[in-house]
Protein backbone atom coordinates (compact mmCIF):
# COMPACT_ATOMS: atom_id res chain seq x y z
CA UNK A 1 0.00 0.00 0.00
CA UNK A 2 1.75 3.71 -1.16
CA UNK A 3 1.88 6.02 1.95
CA UNK A 4 0.10 8.97 1.64
CA UNK A 5 3.31 10.95 1.53
CA UNK A 6 5.23 8.44 -0.96
CA UNK A 7 1.57 9.51 -3.07
CA UNK A 8 0.72 13.12 -2.71
CA UNK A 9 4.11 14.62 -1.36
CA UNK A 10 7.01 12.42 -3.41
CA UNK A 11 9.44 15.33 -3.73
CA UNK A 12 9.82 15.57 0.58
CA UNK A 13 12.53 12.72 -0.64
CA UNK A 14 14.57 15.61 -1.41
CA UNK A 15 14.42 17.24 2.09
CA UNK A 16 16.34 15.51 4.28
CA UNK A 17 16.98 17.74 7.14
CA UNK A 18 20.66 16.58 7.64
CA UNK A 19 22.23 19.94 8.71
CA UNK A 20 25.89 20.73 8.93
CA UNK A 21 27.37 21.35 12.27
CA UNK A 22 27.64 25.42 12.98
CA UNK A 23 29.47 27.09 15.69
CA UNK A 24 27.29 30.03 16.97
CA UNK A 25 23.97 28.41 15.72
CA UNK A 26 24.46 24.84 15.84
CA UNK A 27 23.89 23.45 12.50
CA UNK A 28 22.65 25.00 9.37
CA UNK A 29 21.34 24.00 5.69
CA UNK A 30 25.06 22.53 3.96
CA UNK A 31 26.44 25.41 1.27
CA UNK A 32 26.17 24.75 -2.57
CA UNK A 33 23.42 22.04 -2.34
CA UNK A 34 21.35 22.03 -5.43
CA UNK A 35 18.59 19.15 -5.28
CA UNK A 36 15.67 18.74 -7.35
CA UNK A 37 13.37 20.72 -5.02
CA UNK A 38 16.26 23.61 -3.31
CA UNK A 39 19.35 25.08 -3.99
CA UNK A 40 21.41 26.65 -1.48
CA UNK A 41 24.49 29.52 -1.82
CA UNK A 42 27.65 29.21 -0.64
CA UNK A 43 26.94 29.99 2.93
CA UNK A 44 23.79 27.83 2.75
CA UNK A 45 20.48 30.15 2.18
CA UNK A 46 17.91 29.06 -0.17
CA UNK A 47 18.38 31.19 -3.09
CA UNK A 48 15.54 33.05 -3.93
CA UNK A 49 14.69 33.24 -8.20
CA UNK A 50 13.70 36.78 -9.87
CA UNK A 51 11.18 37.71 -12.11
CA UNK A 52 13.59 38.19 -15.04
CA UNK A 53 15.96 35.25 -14.11
CA UNK A 54 18.08 36.66 -11.87
CA UNK A 55 18.69 35.03 -8.28
CA UNK A 56 18.91 36.76 -5.07
CA UNK A 57 21.18 35.36 -2.18
CA UNK A 58 22.71 36.05 0.97
CA UNK A 59 26.18 35.01 -0.21
CA UNK A 60 26.13 34.54 -3.70
CA UNK A 61 24.79 36.89 -6.57
CA UNK A 62 21.59 39.40 -6.26
CA UNK A 63 21.09 42.91 -8.36
CA UNK A 64 22.43 45.75 -7.85
CA UNK A 65 20.45 48.16 -4.89
CA UNK A 66 18.10 47.42 -1.65
CA UNK A 67 16.98 44.49 -0.75
CA UNK A 68 13.95 43.01 1.58
CA UNK A 69 14.59 40.21 4.04
CA UNK A 70 12.38 37.42 5.07
CA UNK A 71 13.57 35.51 7.64
CA UNK A 72 12.47 32.77 9.37
CA UNK A 73 13.19 29.08 10.46
CA UNK A 74 11.86 25.90 7.95
CA UNK A 75 8.98 27.79 6.87
CA UNK A 76 10.53 30.44 4.98
CA UNK A 77 13.10 28.49 4.02
CA UNK A 78 10.32 26.59 2.39
CA UNK A 79 10.45 23.44 3.08
CA UNK A 80 7.26 20.98 1.38
CA UNK A 81 8.09 23.76 -1.52
CA UNK A 82 8.31 21.92 -5.07
CA UNK A 83 11.03 24.51 -5.62
CA UNK A 84 13.18 27.72 -5.00
CA UNK A 85 10.34 29.81 -7.26
CA UNK A 86 7.91 28.27 -5.09
CA UNK A 87 8.93 29.27 -1.69
CA UNK A 88 7.52 32.87 -0.19
CA UNK A 89 9.92 34.83 -0.89
CA UNK A 90 9.76 34.19 -4.34
CA UNK A 91 6.26 34.67 -4.91
CA UNK A 92 6.67 37.99 -3.37
CA UNK A 93 9.37 38.88 -6.03
CA UNK A 94 7.99 37.58 -8.50
CA UNK A 95 4.29 38.26 -7.80
CA UNK A 96 2.92 39.82 -4.90
CA UNK A 97 6.08 42.50 -3.62
CA UNK A 98 7.99 42.81 -6.84
CA UNK A 99 9.42 46.39 -6.47
CA UNK A 100 12.59 45.03 -4.95
CA UNK A 101 14.30 41.45 -4.69
CA UNK A 102 13.70 39.24 -1.31
CA UNK A 103 15.91 37.63 0.26
CA UNK A 104 15.49 34.26 2.36
CA UNK A 105 17.28 34.57 5.67
CA UNK A 106 15.87 31.06 7.16
CA UNK A 107 17.70 28.00 8.92
CA UNK A 108 16.33 25.02 9.27
CA UNK A 109 14.57 23.80 12.71
CA UNK A 110 16.30 27.72 14.21
CA UNK A 111 14.72 29.04 17.09
CA UNK A 112 14.06 32.84 17.89
CA UNK A 113 17.30 33.48 19.34
CA UNK A 114 19.15 31.23 16.23
CA UNK A 115 17.31 33.48 14.31
CA UNK A 116 18.45 36.28 15.52
CA UNK A 117 22.46 35.01 16.02
CA UNK A 118 21.60 34.05 11.58
CA UNK A 119 21.12 37.52 11.11
CA UNK A 120 23.90 38.59 13.40
CA UNK A 121 26.79 36.53 11.82
CA UNK A 122 25.70 37.22 7.93
CA UNK A 123 24.26 40.49 8.17
CA UNK A 124 27.62 41.93 6.61
CA UNK A 125 27.04 40.08 3.63
CA UNK A 126 23.71 42.04 2.83
CA UNK A 127 23.55 45.59 0.67
CA UNK A 128 20.99 48.01 1.94
CA UNK A 129 18.10 46.33 3.95
CA UNK A 130 14.43 48.06 3.23
CA UNK A 131 12.47 46.03 4.93
CA UNK A 132 12.78 43.42 7.28
CA UNK A 133 9.77 40.16 7.74
CA UNK A 134 10.04 38.06 10.38
CA UNK A 135 7.93 34.85 10.16
CA UNK A 136 8.03 32.79 12.57
CA UNK A 137 7.14 31.89 16.67
CA UNK A 138 6.34 28.34 16.11
CA UNK A 139 9.50 26.76 17.00
CA UNK A 140 9.49 28.58 20.55
CA UNK A 141 6.25 26.93 21.25
CA UNK A 142 7.12 23.86 20.30
CA UNK A 143 10.39 23.80 22.17
CA UNK A 144 8.47 25.19 25.57
CA UNK A 145 7.26 21.80 25.96
CA UNK A 146 11.54 20.75 27.43
CA UNK A 147 12.27 21.00 30.78
CA UNK A 148 13.96 23.95 32.37
CA UNK A 149 17.17 22.67 32.71
CA UNK A 150 17.29 22.06 28.90
CA UNK A 151 15.97 26.20 28.35
CA UNK A 152 18.99 27.80 29.48
CA UNK A 153 19.21 31.42 29.66
CA UNK A 154 17.99 32.03 25.79
CA UNK A 155 15.60 28.80 25.35
CA UNK A 156 15.29 25.52 24.57
CA UNK A 157 16.51 24.34 20.51
CA UNK A 158 16.10 21.28 18.73
CA UNK A 159 18.28 18.16 19.89
CA UNK A 160 19.57 19.73 23.09
CA UNK A 161 17.90 16.70 24.86
CA UNK A 162 15.79 13.52 25.70
CA UNK A 163 11.75 14.39 24.77
CA UNK A 164 10.23 14.41 28.69
CA UNK A 165 7.62 12.33 30.06
CA UNK A 166 5.63 15.09 31.47
CA UNK A 167 4.95 18.34 29.70
CA UNK A 168 4.70 21.71 31.16
CA UNK A 169 0.90 23.49 31.59
CA UNK A 170 -0.25 24.76 28.07
CA UNK A 171 -0.50 28.44 29.71
CA UNK A 172 3.33 28.22 31.09
CA UNK A 173 4.32 26.87 27.53
CA UNK A 174 2.68 30.25 26.08
CA UNK A 175 4.04 32.44 28.49
CA UNK A 176 7.29 31.05 28.20
CA UNK A 177 7.23 31.43 24.17
CA UNK A 178 5.78 34.70 24.06
CA UNK A 179 8.51 36.08 26.98
CA UNK A 180 11.18 34.47 24.40
CA UNK A 181 10.05 35.72 20.84
CA UNK A 182 9.17 39.01 22.32
CA UNK A 183 12.80 39.39 24.05
CA UNK A 184 14.63 38.35 20.72
CA UNK A 185 12.16 40.22 18.54
CA UNK A 186 13.85 43.65 20.96
CA UNK A 187 17.29 42.98 19.09
CA UNK A 188 15.65 42.70 15.90
CA UNK A 189 14.06 45.96 16.67
CA UNK A 190 17.65 47.31 17.21
CA UNK A 191 19.27 45.99 13.93
CA UNK A 192 16.04 47.23 11.73
CA UNK A 193 16.73 50.87 13.43
CA UNK A 194 19.99 50.92 13.22
CA UNK A 195 19.62 50.04 9.06
CA UNK A 196 17.28 52.30 8.81
CA UNK A 197 15.00 49.17 7.45
CA UNK A 198 10.97 48.38 8.35
CA UNK A 199 10.68 45.86 10.79
CA UNK A 200 7.25 43.30 10.83
CA UNK A 201 6.52 40.49 12.52
CA UNK A 202 4.29 37.83 11.17
CA UNK A 203 3.18 34.88 13.45
CA UNK A 204 3.65 31.72 11.26
CA UNK A 205 0.62 29.67 10.60
CA UNK A 206 0.59 26.04 12.26
CA UNK A 207 -2.27 23.66 10.35
CA UNK A 208 -4.69 23.62 13.47
CA UNK A 209 -4.78 27.61 14.24
CA UNK A 210 -5.81 27.87 10.71
CA UNK A 211 -8.58 25.80 10.66
CA UNK A 212 -10.07 23.61 13.21
CA UNK A 213 -10.58 19.94 10.58
CA UNK A 214 -7.99 19.36 8.66
CA UNK A 215 -8.63 18.50 5.06
CA UNK A 216 -8.81 14.06 4.42
CA UNK A 217 -5.57 14.94 2.51
CA UNK A 218 -3.94 16.77 5.25
CA UNK A 219 -5.11 14.32 8.03
CA UNK A 220 -3.60 11.49 6.28
CA UNK A 221 -0.04 12.91 6.13
CA UNK A 222 -0.40 14.31 9.24
CA UNK A 223 -1.45 10.44 10.90
CA UNK A 224 1.21 8.94 8.98
CA UNK A 225 3.69 11.14 10.26
CA UNK A 226 1.98 10.80 13.84
CA UNK A 227 3.30 7.18 13.43
CA UNK A 228 7.08 8.00 13.73
CA UNK A 229 7.07 11.06 15.21
CA UNK A 230 5.88 12.31 18.67
CA UNK A 231 4.09 15.28 17.56
CA UNK A 232 0.60 14.35 18.71
CA UNK A 233 2.13 13.66 21.86
CA UNK A 234 3.84 16.69 23.07
CA UNK A 235 2.30 19.36 21.38
CA UNK A 236 -1.62 17.66 21.42
CA UNK A 237 -2.20 21.10 24.36
CA UNK A 238 -1.11 23.68 21.80
CA UNK A 239 -2.78 22.57 18.47
CA UNK A 240 -5.94 24.21 19.02
CA UNK A 241 -7.53 27.28 17.56
CA UNK A 242 -7.85 29.03 21.45
CA UNK A 243 -4.24 28.50 21.97
CA UNK A 244 -2.85 30.12 18.47
CA UNK A 245 -4.96 33.10 19.44
CA UNK A 246 -3.98 33.63 23.26
CA UNK A 247 -0.32 33.37 21.66
CA UNK A 248 -0.72 35.76 18.93
CA UNK A 249 -2.72 38.25 21.46
CA UNK A 250 0.59 37.84 23.67
CA UNK A 251 2.67 38.77 20.42
CA UNK A 252 0.51 41.42 19.12
CA UNK A 253 0.27 43.42 22.40
CA UNK A 254 4.26 42.52 23.14
CA UNK A 255 4.79 44.04 19.36
CA UNK A 256 2.83 47.39 20.24
CA UNK A 257 4.82 47.76 22.81
CA UNK A 258 7.82 47.63 20.95
CA UNK A 259 6.55 49.55 18.12
CA UNK A 260 6.79 46.33 15.46
CA UNK A 261 3.83 45.81 13.43
CA UNK A 262 2.22 42.37 13.82
CA UNK A 263 0.10 39.82 11.50
CA UNK A 264 -1.53 36.68 12.89
CA UNK A 265 -0.96 34.89 9.47
CA UNK A 266 -3.03 32.11 11.10
CA UNK A 267 -5.92 34.48 10.77
CA UNK A 268 -4.99 35.57 7.38
CA UNK A 269 -4.85 32.52 5.93
CA UNK A 270 -7.97 31.21 7.21
CA UNK A 271 -9.75 34.17 5.46
CA UNK A 272 -8.62 33.49 2.03
CA UNK A 273 -8.36 29.92 2.09
CA UNK A 274 -11.22 27.79 0.04
CA UNK A 275 -12.73 25.39 1.66
CA UNK A 276 -10.88 22.47 -0.27
CA UNK A 277 -7.54 24.46 -0.58
CA UNK A 278 -4.60 21.63 0.46
CA UNK A 279 -3.02 24.67 2.49
CA UNK A 280 0.04 22.05 4.16
CA UNK A 281 2.03 19.08 3.84
CA UNK A 282 2.84 18.51 7.71
CA UNK A 283 1.53 20.54 10.53
CA UNK A 284 4.25 23.25 10.33
CA UNK A 285 4.86 23.34 6.48
CA UNK A 286 2.46 24.07 3.35
CA UNK A 287 2.10 23.05 -0.13
CA UNK A 288 3.11 25.45 -2.72
CA UNK A 289 -0.50 27.07 -2.76
CA UNK A 290 -0.30 27.69 0.59
CA UNK A 291 3.06 29.39 0.15
CA UNK A 292 1.55 31.39 -2.08
CA UNK A 293 -1.08 32.34 -0.11
CA UNK A 294 1.00 33.61 2.79
CA UNK A 295 2.94 35.47 0.10
CA UNK A 296 -0.33 37.27 -0.71
CA UNK A 297 -1.65 37.56 2.24
CA UNK A 298 2.13 39.47 4.22
CA UNK A 299 1.68 41.80 0.44
CA UNK A 300 -1.55 42.52 1.40
CA UNK A 301 -1.82 43.21 4.85
CA UNK A 302 1.43 44.96 4.54
CA UNK A 303 0.82 47.09 1.81
CA UNK A 304 4.25 45.94 0.25
CA UNK A 305 4.63 46.65 -3.79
Amino acid sequence: MTSARAEFTPHMEHYTFVLEDQPYIGYFQYGGEKTPVHSTDRHGFRVTPGPGGERATVGDDRPEGPVRVLAGSSAVFGVGATGDAATISARLWNAYAPRLPWVNFAGQSHNSVQELMLFTLFQHELPEVEEIVLLSGVNNLVLSRLPQEQQGRHGAFFDCGPAPDVIPPTEQRVSHATELTLRHLTGWKRFADGLGAKLTFALQPLAPWVREEPLPREKALFDELDEVSNFRRFHNDISTMRVGRSYAEGLAFGCGELGVPFVDMNVALGEVAGPEDWLFIDRVHCTDLGYDLVARQLADRLELS
